[in-house]
């Protein structure tokens, strides 16, 4: 409970409380960025197994991807986004892939 201030007078008493407002924090954009090398196979993988799309929209995603040049594959906040985006780019090296994957404010 926040503090209170207490204000005595001769026959009343006042009580002010001050309540704290939080703030969301910012939300960030992963995105994923097309090239000719990164199979779709993998990239459908990554968006099931790390952005915990079912197969369906992962497969969406990817092809918004591949027409587009770019595409969301989910919205985070910074700390999330940044994990995600680290994540995706070690798979995509161990498996010799240049799969580039970057963040943006919204």
């Amino acid at each position: 409970m926040p503090p209170t201030k207490r204000s005595n007078s001769t026959s009343t008493e006042t009580i002010v409380r001050t309540e704290e407002v939080t703030k969301e924090p910012p939300m960030y954009r992963v995105l994923f960025h097309n090239d000719d090398y990164t199979t779709m196979e993998f990239v459908v993988s990554v968006l099931m197994v790390i952005f915990h799309h079912d197969e369906a929209s992962a497969k969406q995603i990817m092809m918004h991807v591949h027409t587009n040049g770019v595409g969301v594959a989910g919205r985070y906040t910074r700390e999330i986004a940044e994990t995600k985006v680290a994540h995706t780019t070690e798979l995509a090296r161990q498996s010799d892939f240049p799969l580039e994957v970057t963040i943006e404010p919204e």
